[in-house]
């Protein structure tokens, strides 16, 4: 039975990839501080990843995503980045705004519609 993951959990997954691409690892408190958050929080949320065989966080330890949950963070980035780009290089808008509602977006847009807006981004960036 797959887990239903849910916006927020999806926004620890991307911030830990992040994270791990800019630094190689991931601690509560980078995750804390990147997500403005209290380290409580993430805590908690770690908790409930592991228990979904998403990361890895050994007690007191390094935060790593595992297979399962590298790959789901992969594929929220990807939303992301598409979602970005078309906000900010087809519709003009500014970055702070493309980036809040590329986060909004990122977590309700329906397979279908983001493999369309994908291709629309990619063929409107190499025509």
């Amino acid at each position: 039975m797959e887990a239903v993951i849910s916006a927020n959990m999806e926004d620890y997954l991307e911030t830990i990839h992040l994270i791990e691409q800019d630094q190689g690892n991931a601690r509560v408190k980078d995750i804390a501080d990147k997500m403005n958050i209290s380290r409580a929080s993430v805590s908690g949320a770690m908790k409930n990843l592991e228990k979904q065989g998403l990361v890895s966080h050994p007690r007191y330890d390094l935060i790593s995503l595992t297979s399962k949950g590298d790959k789901i963070a992969k594929q929220i980035y990807a939303r992301h980045v598409t979602l970005m780009k078309f906000l900010q290089d087809v519709l003009g808008l500014d970055k702070e705004t493309a980036e809040k509602d590329a986060c909004r977006i990122e977590h309700n847009i329906s397979p279908r519609t983001f493999k369309r807006l994908k291709v629309f981004v990619e063929e409107s960036m190499n025509p």
